[in-house]
């Protein structure tokens, strides 16, 4: 297969279509043919069955010629004569590609179109079923997985560390970040969403406690007065294990902990202060700008950047992996319900229609100016034959209707003017 002049060719698909276009045109001069020779034979009978005969054959060849000449012109000039009006092809090709280019807007680009097709499609529907039908979930998430963990490696470490150096961090050195980081800290405190990183630190913090206790005691003795008796020291280090222990172990219960309300006023006025304080902005920022200038953060940033995309593509690469297991059954999961959910699925193709009327509106004016812009760098000449050769062998059955439906003309003409006075 071959393009030339912006046409995809098929050397073989052209040959068939050239032999079935010999075949009628031979068919359809034949008749032409047939109608001249049985003119001729009969042009010196003008009454009876011969008269008819006669009448009919003249018909048919002026049937004959007129459709020839009409099928012709539309693709050349008829014998080479630059008659008007001829050649229409060759001549308007940029209007054609003009008119095929509002016959799509206008038939195919219109929201009301759309919208009523996609409906009309169910494509959430017939996702749903398709992914539930034998093997297709995995699939699906076999290809996903593939093609991303492939799209992962493909990314170069130059490119990334490029994206780090020359958009990321200067981006962040030039945002401010304080009033952001207090809003979010503002939010995250009155979600309640620090207290489970709270709860977490005291359980770490007790665990250790329980686990280290003779260094805790040690710790607790190497800071006491070389006066004190060692017995008096050994006392009160496990005293003050046992009360830290303790004091843990309320706060972690108590959710109105003395500590929590503390901890939770420390953070509310960080936020405020992050928000509204000047002094604290300028610390804030002071701080951001020390730690991104600091030659560590991108050495850094791409050990991250190495160590998630080896962890993600080692993931994804497992064919048998908890990835690709648990993909399956959300994807499984989530065709279920879309089917037993008819009130989702309309809200999904809602959304797909929308989508779809967004990128015509937004993007159709282009899609449909490719087809003139297309049609005006195909060759006038070469356009005429390849439109020939795929819809000419059809347009020869208007010779060979012309040609017969000439002759019963003929007839009708010849009887009419036979019983007229």
């Amino acid at each position: 297969m071959s393009a030339t002049l912006g046409f995809v060719v098929d050397p073989a698909m052209d040959a068939e279509r050239r032999r079935g276009l010999r075949r009628m045109r031979v068919v359809a001069t034949g008749l032409l043919v047939l109608a001249a020779i049985v003119y001729v034979i009969t042009r010196d009978h003008d009454g009876g069955i011969l008269g008819f005969v006669n009448a009919g054959a003249e018909a048919s060849m002026v049937g004959a010629c007129a459709d020839w000449f009409a099928v012709t012109a539309i693709f050349r000039h008829p014998l080479g004569l630059p008659i008007p009006h001829t050649a229409l092809i060759p001549r308007k090709k940029e209007m054609i590609g003009r008119s095929l280019e509002e016959f799509v807007s206008e038939n195919f680009m219109r929201s009301e179109i759309i919208r009523e097709r996609v409906l009309d499609a169910q494509p959430t529907r017939r996702a749903a079923e398709w992914v539930l039908a034998d093997g297709h979930a995995r699939w699906l998430v076999d290809e996903v997985a593939t093609v991303t963990a492939h799209a992962l490696q493909q990314i170069p470490d130059a490119d990334v560390q490029a994206v780090i150096e020359q958009a990321v961090l200067p981006r962040l050195m030039a945002e401010p970040i304080s009033s952001l980081a207090g809003g979010l800290l503002d939010q995250v405190v009155r979600d309640e969403a620090h207290v489970g990183l709270v709860d977490l630190v005291l359980d770490e913090g007790r665990a250790w406690l329980i686990d280290n206790e003779d260094l805790f005691e040690s710790l607790i003795i190497q800071r006491a007065p070389a006066w004190v008796p060692d017995a008096v020291n050994d006392l009160v280090a496990r005293k003050v294990h046992s009360e830290a222990l303790k004091w843990l172990g309320d706060i972690r219960r108590d959710p109105r902990h003395d500590v929590r309300i503390a901890l939770d006023k420390l953070l509310i006025d960080l936020a405020d202060h992050l928000q509204h304080d000047p002094a604290t902005q300028e610390r804030a920022e002071r701080l951001k700008r020390r730690v991104l200038e600091h030659p560590q953060v991108p050495v850094t940033a791409m050990s991250l950047w190495r160590s998630f995309r080896g962890v993600a593509v080692a993931a994804l690469e497992d064919v048998d992996g908890p990835v690709r297991m648990r993909g399956v059954e959300e994807v499984t999961r989530l065709a279920e319900r879309l089917l037993a959910d008819e009130a989702l699925r309309d809200r999904i193709d809602k959304r797909i229609c929308d989508a779809a009327i967004f990128a015509v509106e937004r993007y159709g004016a282009e899609l449909t100016a490719v087809i003139s812009q297309t049609v005006d760098r195909w060759d006038g000449k070469e356009t005429a034959e390849r439109v020939e050769l795929q819809v000419g062998r059809d347009l020869q059955f208007i010779r060979i209707n012309g040609t017969l439906v000439g002759g019963l003309i003929g007839l009708l003409i010849h009887a009419a003017s036979i019983l007229l006075p």
